[in-house]
Formats: structure tokens, C-alpha cells, sequence
């Protein structure tokens, strides 16, 4: 089985990054790759790993990390074969606590596949395109499909320090499912490359 993280890229109080997560997640489970048992998501909320700025005293490329807080983030992000980030856009990128998750690892992420959900003003597009290259940095191919949500036209807000709802226009839901069917094609073509064949494991 494939298994998908969905990334919820801020740690922001009152986040609307996890509103939109949430509604990633809703659209996957009814993906007919996850309804056929052939994939599953989750959920992975940077908030729950309350990574400092980066501390080890080592480059990730060498893989011996000695905090407790890092092995644990390398255990969950190895034990995914894809991501979708959801990430708002801060001054014309990604938040820096995304950033500083990635530049944790190395290995975790290597010959893995990504997709986008970003949302903001400008739909979030600047902070992916600045994803998109830090990601070929640690190995991780990125497809094509990407959904962008307008903070105007795709939530609905009543105060400015609520996260609000997310209420993505009809095309917005075909474009994510799209971007899902590259996602997990693409996934299950890269395991192959991390694992030798007839060596998968179960999962």
C-alpha cells in the first residue's frame, strides 16, 4: 500500500493551513486508489513535533542525528512514500517552520514524490515554487498538478484572527484529484527505486 502524508506546513496559532489540510484529507479518503485499499493518507501536523531551529550538530546528508525530537521526525517522514504539502505563503515563500522541517533530513525524503495545496492573497504559488526547488534538493520529484486556493473566493472568514472555513469552488476538488492521481502513480514508480525488487516490505 502507498501511504500519503498531507503536511499541514504551518505552526501558526489559529492556522487556516489545518482547515485546508483537513479538507485534503476528506477529498483523498474518497479517492478510488484509497477507496480500493491501493493507498492510504494522513494527516502529519508539524505543530506535533515541536522542532527547534535546526540543532544537530551534523549535515542531515550524514544521517546520525542524535536528538530524540529529529529521530522522531525521521521515523514519520520515512514511513511515507509521498507528501502533500499544504502551506500557506509568508513574504513571498513557504513559512520558515516548513523549511526547517525539510532541512532536518535527508534520506527520509530521497526518491519520495510531492504535491501541492497552497492557499493565500496570491494563492500560495510563490512559497511552492520556492518548495518545489528545496525539495530537488533532498530528492524528492514534485508533479505537475497543483492546487492553489484564494484567501477571497475560497474561504469563508469572520474575524481576521480565525482560521475560517475552507469552501474551494468545484474546479478546486477536480484539480486536487488530479494532482492525487500523479501523486500516487508517481509514488508507487519511485518505491522501486528505493527498494530492490522483490524486497517490499508489508505494510
Amino acid at each position: 500500500m502507498i501511504r500519503i502524508a498531507v503536511v499541514v506546513g504551518s505552526t501558526r496559532q489559529s492556522r487556516r493551513t489545518e482547515v485546508v489540510a483537513r479538507w485534503v484529507a476528506d477529498v483523498a479518503a474518497r479517492h478510488p486508489a484509497v477507496a480500493a485499499g491501493e493507498a492510504a493518507v494522513e494527516v502529519l501536523d508539524l505543530a506535533e513535533y515541536d522542532l527547534p531551529l535546526l540543532d544537530e550538530p551534523l549535515p542531515a546528508l550524514f544521517g546520525d542525528y542524535r536528538n530524540p525530537h529529529t529521530r522522531r521526525w525521521a521515523a514519520a517522514v520515512a514511513s511515507f512514500d509521498g507528501f502533500v504539502f499544504v502551506t500557506p505563503e509568508y513574504n513571498h515563500s513557504m513559512p520558515a517552520a516548513l523549511k526547517n522541517a525539510i532541512d532536518y533530513l535527508f534520506a527520509e525524503w530521497n526518491d519520495k514524490a510531492a504535491g501541492f495545496v497552497s492557499h493565500g492573497v496570491h494563492g500560495g504559488t510563490r512559497a511552492v515554487e520556492h518548495l518545489r526547488l528545496a525539495l530537488a534538493e533532498v530528492k524528492v520529484a514534485t508533479v505537475r498538478a497543483q492546487v492553489a486556493l484564494s484567501a477571497y473566493t475560497d474561504f469563508q472568514v469572520t474575524a481576521p484572527a480565525e482560521p475560517g472555513v475552507c469552501v474551494p469552488g468545484e474546479h478546486q476538488e477536480r484539480t486536487l484529484t488530479e494532482m492525487l492521481d500523479e501523486l500516487i502513480s508517481w509514488s508507487r514508480a519511485l518505491r522501486t527505486v528505493r527498494e530492490p525488487a522483490g524486497l517490499q516490505p508489508v505494510r
